[in-house]
Order: C-alpha cells, then structure tokens, then sequence
C-alpha cells in the first residue's frame, strides 16, 4: 500500500549483482566482503550464502556448508525477485553444490564471474577430488573465471609464474569453456604484479607496481565482486576487469590494520576517497589562506587515499583544480615513500638553504626512502616544495623559511 501522505520518494536505481559464496566472520572475506565491494561499485548486492565460517584475520576455526535444500531457497527467491544483471561465485566447499551452481551458471541470462576458491593460502586444497573435478562444469559454464596461481595450477597443470604462462593457464581454461579467464599474479614474486586476461579474441596483461603488504585477506572475493558489479552496469569485459584491478591496487595499498592475522582489504576505499574530496578541498583553501603574503607559488592538498593527480586539488594563480600539476606530481612521488604526506607549498629554490637549518629534513628524492617526520622539504633547481601530514607544520615550516631568508 502506498501512503498517502509525506514526501514524495525518490528511489535511487542501481543494478542488481548476486554473490554466492560463504560467510565470513571476520568479515574481511566471503559474502561480507562482497556486498561492501558491491557497493562501493555502485551495484546493489544480493547473496546466497552457501557455507559459514568461524574465519578471523590468522584462519579458519570452523565451517559448516549449508544444506543443499537452502541454498536453492535463496537462488530462487533471489531471482524470482530480483532483475540480476551479473553474479559471482566464491566458496562452494562440496561437489553437490558445485554442480548444482554450475547448472545455475549455464541456465542464467546474466553473466557470471567464478572465482574458484580451490586452495588456501598456506598452500592447502580446500576441495575433494570430487569437488574440484565437478569445477569443469562451473568454467566450462563461467562467463568469466578469475584464478589465482596456486588454482590455475590445480584446473590447468600448468604453474603460471610469468605472463606467458598465465597466457597458457588463461587459454588452457577457454579451451574447457570458459568465456574468458583472468589469471592472477597477486600471490607472486617480483615489484609488479601481472595479471593476464585472456578471451577467445586475444591476450591483454594488466600490470601495477606490488603493495609490499601481507595485508590481502580477500582480495580475491573483492575482484570478482568488482567486476562482477561492471558487468551488473554493462560495462564490456575487458574495461570491467581493468577498472577492477585498478580498484584492487587501492583497496590493498590502504588495506584494514585490524586483527592479529593479515588484514582485509579496503573494499570501500573508493567511496571514502572520494567523499573526502570536499574536505580535502577546504583543507587546502584554509592552508593557502594561512600562508598569504608569503611567497608561494602553489599550494596542494590530496584525498587521504590519493593514487594519481585526479585526488589531488592543486592552488595555482588562483585556481582550484583536481588534476595534473607540478605540484601534484611532487606530492604523489613523497606519498610513494610516506603515505601520510598529504600537503605540499611551492615556494622559491633559496627557501631550502634555511629549510635544513631548521630541522627540517631536505632530499631532492622524495620517493627515495620513508622519511618519518610531519614536513619535509623538496628541493630542485627550481623549486622548494615542503610536502607534509600536519598542515599546521607545513605552514610553520613555510613562514619560518620564508622569515629567515628576508
């Protein structure tokens, strides 16, 4: 019944994505992770919970699968319901479900990510033989199945090391069906992480510079749940999975500190992020607004999760602007080493040669090591720009340098 009464709605339409996976309490993993990265990937996330976990940061306590009967309850109240646009697949646990999620996947009118949690991150298989063998069905049903090494090995028999590899892993996983195959190279070695996606029309890899983190704990959930919320828009597949690994470099790089274990991802880093954009914008104007009459030639704030110049609002002849700026390009590289780095003053070369003399660390390579300090100055032949946490140091830094060189 509608009221008759009050302020008309205004209902906001997004699309429907669907997660089938376990539960974990920890809630950096599992269906608690994809709903938030649903979420942050503006889709409206819906589940069906198919085991559930005693699961923290160290591991797993405990699980318990779900009978069959009440998975299949929820799948079917969930599309009966629901216009899903796109789905994902996570923890399954038996071979009875596997095979019952597989005829799901080649009987759906939307498109499906299957994200084969198969082996744990010690090294363990989490399936049995029966389990893992029924897997065929589900890729060869999958619109796209998103494996980590240590499972491309277990599908394909081929341990993908180097992006050629993964190509072969990729291409193994299309010949048994799979629409596509994004092979990751997360768990790897090396300072870049590859991950190569492969479709029947070709190769592409997607590379970013690896997070020296061990706090990763869903990340795999948070990716397919990403692209799977793409898809949920429309997006093509190719453009879906790279704006989703994009999302992932950030989600890892400012991962959660909580817990004793390896902590989860950011899944809503993004939303965060941008949310502080107004904040940051207002930060940056009471700094600018702080240092007149002294002489600058720009000043610049970031968001507190800022990964490219669009985070950053740089000053400069009086402009505001989110975007590319020398400045911009200065607070990243600092932000590179100290992340906490989130303001920087432009000001003349001969700031520097007093900046020093007031224990104010002074380095032409700001990305060059981690320097412990609230301000610190970056010197070329120039430009002295002061980058910092505190905004108030930055700005004492600023007039003292600019008082003693009077």
């Amino acid at each position: 019944m509608t009221p008759s009464r009050g302020r008309t709605p205004s209902p906001v339409d997004l699309p429907v994505a669907l997660t089938v996976a376990g539960s974990d309490s920890g809630g950096g993993a599992g269906i608690q992770a994809d709903l938030q990265t649903m979420a942050a990937n503006r889709a409206f996330g819906t589940s069906v919970v198919t085991a559930v976990t005693a699961q923290t940061t160290t591991g797993v306590a405990s699980s318990h699968v779900l009978p069959l009967e009440e998975i299949e309850a929820q799948y079917d109240a969930v599309t009966d319901d629901f216009d899903v646009r796109a789905a994902k697949t996570g923890m399954l646990a038996t071979a009875e479900v596997v095979e019952t999620v597989a005829r799901w996947t080649r009987e759906a009118a939307f498109p499906v990510v299957v994200d084969p949690v198969m082996v744990a991150e010690s090294g363990d298989r989490l399936l049995t033989p029966a389990a893992e063998e029924a897997y065929e069905q589900l890729v060869a049903a999958a619109t796209l199945v998103t494996p980590n090494a240590d499972e491309a090995a277990v599908l394909t028999d081929i341990d993908p090391a180097t992006p050629d590899e993964q190509a072969a892993a990729g291409e193994t996983l299309v010949n048994m069906g799979a629409g596509a195959a994004l092979v990751k190279g997360g768990h790897g070695d090396g300072e870049t992480v590859h991950d190569t996606l492969v479709t029947p029309h070709g190769t592409e890899t997607f590379t970013h510079p690896r997070v020296a983190t061990a706090d990763t704990h869903g990340s795999g959930c948070t990716l397919s749940s990403a692209i799977a919320a793409r898809l949920a828009h429309g997006e093509e597949l190719t453009a879906a999975v790279e704006q989703a690994t994009g999302f992932m470099e950030r989600a890892v790089r400012y991962a959660h500190d909580v817990g004793e274990g390896a902590g989860p991802v950011n899944h809503l880093v993004d939303l965060r992020n941008d949310a502080s954009r107004e904040q940051t914008r207002e930060a940056v104007a009471g700094l600018a607004a702080r240092l007149d009459g002294v002489e600058t030639t720009g000043v610049a704030g970031s968001t507190p999760c800022a990964e490219t110049a669009e985070d950053v609002l740089c000053i400069e002849d009086g402009d505001a602007t989110f975007g590319e700026c020398g400045l911009a390009t200065a607070l990243l590289s600092a932000r590179e080493a100290a992340p906490s780095m989130r303001f920087a003053v432009e000001t003349p070369p001969r700031f520097a040669e007093v900046a020093g003399e007031r224990d104010v660390p002074v380095t032409d390579r700001p990305d060059g090591g981690a320097f412990d300090v609230s301000v610190a100055a970056v010197v070329s032949d120039e430009t002295t720009r002061f980058v910092g946490s505190d905004p108030d140091a930055v700005v004492n830094a600023v007039r003292e340098a600019a008082e003693a060189v009077e």
